[in-house]
C-alpha cells in the first residue's frame, strides 16, 4: 500500500445537501429552492482548498444522489475525499434554509438524525492519514451528531496532539443536536481544551464559559492551555488572546448589505488557519478571517463568498 499523501489540513464532518429558498419569508411557501452544500467542515474544507492549501476531508455519505452531488462537489473543490465513505445502506442529511431581508440569521431546518455521517466512529479514525496533515480543524458539530461521533472527534485531536500537530476548533454550537446545555458545555470545553487555537463566536462564548466580555472568554481558553483564542464580534471584528503576539482587536470589513448569515464563521475559520499556516503573524491572520467572513455573508450560499487565491492577493491579504 502506498503511504497517503501529505496533507496542510484534515478535517472530519458531515456534508448535508442545502437547499436554499429563492425567496423571502417562511420556508412553507417557498416553491423554488437553490441546491447548494453545506457543513462547517467542508464549508472550511472549501475555503481552505480555494486558497490553495491540500485539503483531506473523511466523512461517511449515502449513495443516494444528495450524497453522488456532495462528494462530486468536494471532489471539484480539489479536496481528498479517499477517506469518505459511500454507504449504500445509509441516507445523506440535507437541510433547507430561509431567506430574510433585514441582515438577521436565516431560518433553518436539519434533516440529519440517524444519517451516514452520524455514524461515524472512532475506527473511522485512520491514523497514518490523519498524521499525514499538519493540521487538524474540528468544530463542535462533528461532535454534537452523534455519540460515536463525539468519540472520533475525541480521538482525531488526541492523535494530532501525540503527533506534535497543530489543532484548530471551533466552537460552532448546535444545541439542538445535544441532550441538554450542561452536556453541550461539557463536551465543547473538553474539546478546546485540546485544541492550540480556539475560535468561539461572543455569543457562544458567552454561554460556554459564562464570562460577559471578549477578554474572559479567551482568559477562559487561554487558561486551560489554548496558545491563540480569536473571538469573533460580527460586524466588529474580533479580539484575540496569543502567546506570541498578546491581545488586541481587529476591525470588522464594511458590509453593503448583509445577504446570508450562515456560513460566515466558517469562512472566518478558513482565513485565520490558512494564514497562521502561512507564518503570518496573528493580527494578519485575524484580518484575513475578517475580511473572508464579511464576503460571506453577502452571498446566498454557504460557500459562494469564499475567495480563490488570486482574490486574496489581489486584495492584499
Amino acid at each position: 500500500m502506498t503511504e497517503p499523501a501529505a496533507f496542510d489540513v484534515a478535517l472530519f464532518g458531515e456534508a448535508m445537501l442545502l437547499l436554499v429558498a429563492d425567496r423571502p419569508g417562511p420556508l412553507e411557501d417557498a416553491q423554488a429552492f437553490h441546491k447548494r452544500t453545506a457543513g462547517a467542515e467542508t464549508n472550511v474544507a472549501i475555503g481552505l482548498s480555494r486558497l490553495g492549501l491540500k485539503v483531506g476531508w473523511a466523512s461517511r455519505l449515502g449513495t443516494d444522489s444528495m450524497g453522488r452531488y456532495l462528494i462530486a462537489a468536494m471532489k471539484g473543490e480539489g479536496i481528498d475525499c479517499s477517506h469518505v465513505i459511500c454507504d449504500p445502506a445509509q441516507r445523506t442529511g440535507f437541510q433547507f434554509k430561509g431567506r430574510v431581508t433585514d441582515g438577521s440569521d436565516p431560518p433553518v431546518e436539519y434533516h440529519r438524525k440517524g444519517s451516514a455521517a452520524s455514524q461515524m466512529g472512532p475506527a473511522d479514525v485512520d491514523e497514518a492519514w490523519l498524521r499525514s496533515a499538519r493540521h487538524l480543524h474540528a468544530t463542535g458539530v462533528f461532535a454534537a451528531i452523534s455519540e460515536t461521533s463525539l468519540q472520533a472527534a475525541l480521538k482525531s485531536m488526541e492523535v494530532m496532539r501525540a503527533a506534535g500537530r497543530t489543532i484548530s476548533f471551533d466552537t460552532n454550537l448546535r444545541p439542538t443536536l445535544w441532550p441538554s446545555t450542561e452536556t453541550m458545555r461539557h463536551w465543547i470545553n473538553e474539546l478546546a481544551s485540546r485544541a492550540d487555537w480556539v475560535l468561539p463566536g461572543i455569543e457562544e462564548g458567552l454561554l460556554l464559559t459564562g464570562e460577559s466580555t471578549p477578554e474572559g472568554v479567551a482568559h477562559f481558553y487561554r487558561q486551560r492551555g489554548a496558545k491563540l483564542v480569536v473571538v469573533k464580534l460580527g460586524a466588529a471584528g474580533a479580539y484575540y488572546d496569543s502567546d506570541v503576539a498578546g491581545i488586541g482587536r481587529v476591525d470588522g470589513f464594511p458590509v453593503k448589505e448583509v445577504i446570508d448569515t450562515v456560513g460566515a464563521g466558517d469562512g472566518f475559520a478558513a482565513g485565520v488557519v490558512s494564514a497562521l499556516l502561512e507564518g503570518k503573524s496573528v493580527p494578519e491572520a485575524v484580518r484575513r478571517g475578517a475580511w473572508i467572513g464579511a464576503r460571506a455573508v453577502q452571498v446566498l450560499g454557504d460557500t459562494e463568498g469564499l475567495p480563490t487565491r488570486a482574490q486574496l492577493e489581489e486584495a492584499g491579504l
